[in-house]
């Protein structure tokens, strides 16, 4: 995955609205964020799944900087 996707994705994460980060369960929110991101950028298969699970491994942070945004 090249640095330019990885940005589109935080730029997704950044753009997005706090409660739908946090109202979708895992499985959705990583559908989300991938195709938000991929309709940006066009992914090979093999990018999309390194995607996905970059994503899995960062739920935990995605969901606390929505949290902290809708604190705000």
């Amino acid at each position: 995955m090249t640095p330019t996707i990885m940005r589109q994705l935080w730029s997704v994460v950044e753009a997005a609205q706090a409660m739908t980060l946090l109202q979708l369960d895992d499985a959705s929110l990583v559908q989300w964020l991938v195709k938000q991101t991929t309709t940006q950028a066009l992914l090979d298969p093999k990018d999309t799944d390194f995607l996905s699970d970059y994503i899995r491994a960062r739920l935990s942070l995605i969901r606390d900087i929505a949290y902290e945004r809708q604190q705000f």
